[in-house]
């Protein structure tokens, strides 16, 4: 299998302003994403999500380190025929249509299709923007916007699709279509490198996922790997007016706490003889526990002369 995209020791410091010191933004990063593969890149805003994105796609030169796109330097413009991106925030001519945005696209990765006009509205019906496909993109909404931008990414029938949280501004029928278009994307053999915010999303079509805080990267994994290392660990959620110990207060008089399998019955026992009413127990097999602790242990102080 060949690789889509490797980065080697990637920095990138901004230079300082007035009164302002320099600014790291990427601290070294290394990844290898094989062609196929279906990457989600996560972590708290400013930690450097879209700096390395914009460094991928040519945007920006890395202060040192290298990456290359299907082992072409990503400072040659070659690497980037075949690519399909979206940043969070399209800046789409509004004076043009959708259907003249996606024909645009066609041409410039020099994508050649029997009808240009059937193949374009093919896209867009799948983005349920058929219906406006010769309207002005001026009045659109952000979500409209974001579908367009999304339909013209695709339309070039990509090897490679790096999206920046793609699923902003979609209200939630459009997330799940678009989630949808982009998994079978992945089924059909293509190669997906995106960040989100969404962490049930990432969880439900990455095959690896990357948590970077602080412009450092401090994970790389798989689903599998996530449920293997939690397979003993549970949530108990209870409603009560007494806060045991350890216990997060969700809302009030709503409890949850996360425990292994060893000391649930102790802790059921516990919830009972409190007065508490047991919600339920479910396994702790979820990225937004691995997001939250891996955040946490980051940011705990470090010795001094570390």
């Amino acid at each position: 299998m060949s690789e889509a995209i490797r980065v080697e020791a990637i920095r990138k410091t901004y230079p300082g302003a007035w009164r302002k010191p320099a600014k790291e933004a990427l601290k070294g990063i290394s990844l290898c994403i094989e062609a196929g593969e279906t990457f989600g890149f996560i972590g708290p805003n400013g930690a450097g999500k879209s700096t390395l994105i914009k460094i991928l796609i040519g945007a920006l030169h890395p202060t040192t380190g290298s990456a290359a796109i299907f082992g072409r330097d990503v400072r040659e413009p070659e690497a980037r025929r075949g690519l399909g991106f979206v940043p969070e925030n399209p800046s789409l001519q509004d004076h043009l249509t959708p259907s003249e945005i996606l024909r645009m696209g066609l041409r410039l990765h020099r994508v050649r299709v029997d009808d240009e006009r059937r193949h374009c509205l093919r896209w867009l019906e799948r983005f349920d923007l058929a219906a406006v496909a010769d309207s002005r993109l001026r009045g659109f909404s952000k979500g409209m916007l974001q579908r367009t931008a999304l339909a013209h990414a695709l339309a070039i029938e990509p090897r490679l699709l790096i999206l920046d949280e793609p699923l902003s501004g979609l209200d939630p029928v459009g997330r799940k279509d678009v989630v949808d278009i982009l998994d079978e994307y992945r089924r059909q053999g293509g190669t997906l490198f995106f960040s989100s915010h969404v962490l049930h999303d990432v969880e439900r079509i990455a095959d690896r996922f990357g948590l970077i805080h602080r412009g450092e990267l401090l994970t790389i994994r798989s689903p599998q790997e996530l449920a293997a290392d939690q397979a003993d660990r549970y949530v108990l959620r209870y409603r009560g007016s007494v806060a045991l110990r350890d216990v997060v207060e969700l809302r009030p008089g709503l409890y949850a706490r996360e425990t292994g399998a060893a000391e649930l019955p102790a802790l059921i026992a516990e919830v009972h003889a409190s007065g508490g009413v047991l919600q339920e127990v479910e396994p702790c097999v979820s990225l937004e526990s691995v997001f939250f602790r891996t955040i946490s242990s980051n940011e705990a102080p470090r010795p001094v002369g570390a």
